[in-house]
């Protein structure tokens, strides 16, 4: 990849897609210690692409083959409905040995090997809303060509967006109803907690204002002590107290088996993208 590397030794990275994760990973470049001249970024909206230009600096414009052919990293930032399209566009501009790293929702990996120049190595990324706050959570697989030196970079680019773990493709649905889909059921959480501190007499901006502030540090808490949750929620559960009635009815309601149900749900319903998009 020494064509494009840039004179302080990194890639130089084309994000193809100037959307709520595109510049999201525009943004975890420069983090990471990207000047932004080594970052282009293409947006079709001219608008949004000014935009994106002025807020961080990069070079922006709607050429994804004039990106693509400096390019060492090659970010598929856009609709998993028009990914075949830029493939087909930015496929002849390639050099030899490009990553390319999708972040597009559904398609499997052999959707771009099938469309991409020979030996081309790929990074299938999902990653979730919260990578916006470098709070995400992203999965990275590896393709037939990519190696230990891509999945590194990989890395690299995303870690200011959050925790990067590694997963074999096959585990990517599983992913998308835990990881993926998540932030949904947590906010969904957040209301309802929110709504019954209404039920029970507080203001709504108080209950909400509690609501997040719990869940926030609760995961906070499980991430610093790495312990089991179980063995953090029989912390809060004093024998014959509050928390023992409340979980007892959460239990009585069924809110695990529908947790349960949800991911699998999503996890289903991923499949089924995956399967309409590809075709």
């Amino acid at each position: 990849m020494s064509d494009g590397t840039t004179d302080e030794g990194r890639p130089q990275v084309a994000v193809l897609g100037g959307g709520v994760m595109g510049e999201t990973v525009v943004s975890a470049l420069l983090q990471a210690g990207w000047s932004p001249e080594d970052v282009d970024v293409t947006e079709l909206y001219a608008v949004r692409a000014n935009e994106l230009a002025e807020r961080y600096g990069v070079r922006s414009c709607d050429a994804n083959a004039k990106v693509a052919k400096r390019a060492d990293v090659l970010v598929i930032a856009v609709k998993p409905n028009v990914v075949a399209d830029v493939l087909a566009e930015v496929s002849p501009s390639l050099r030899p040995g490009t990553l390319v790293v999708s972040i597009a929702a559904g398609l499997p990996i052999s959707f771009y090997e099938s469309r991409l120049p020979e030996g081309t190595p790929v990074v299938r990324v999902m990653p979730n809303t919260p990578a916006v706050v470098g709070r995400g959570v992203s999965a990275i697989s590896p393709g037939t060509h990519a190696d230990a030196d891509h999945l590194a970079l990989t890395r690299h680019i995303l870690s200011a967006t959050g925790v990067v773990v590694e997963v074999p493709e096959k585990d990517l649905d599983a992913v998308t109803a835990i990881s993926g889909s998540g932030p949904a059921y947590a906010f969904y959480l957040i209301d309802a907690m929110a709504e019954a501190g209404v039920l029970l007499g507080l203001t709504r901006e108080l209950a909400t204002t509690l609501a997040v502030g719990t869940v926030q540090g609760a995961a906070t808490l499980a991430q610093e002590r790495g312990e089991h949750p179980v063995v953090l929620r029989e912390r809060v559960s004093s024998p014959g107290g509050t928390t023992v009635a409340a979980v007892r009815e959460l239990d009585a309601h069924g809110v695990r088996a529908g947790i349960v149900a949800a991911a699998e749900a999503a996890r289903d319903r991923s499949r089924e993208l995956g399967a309409e998009y590809a075709g």
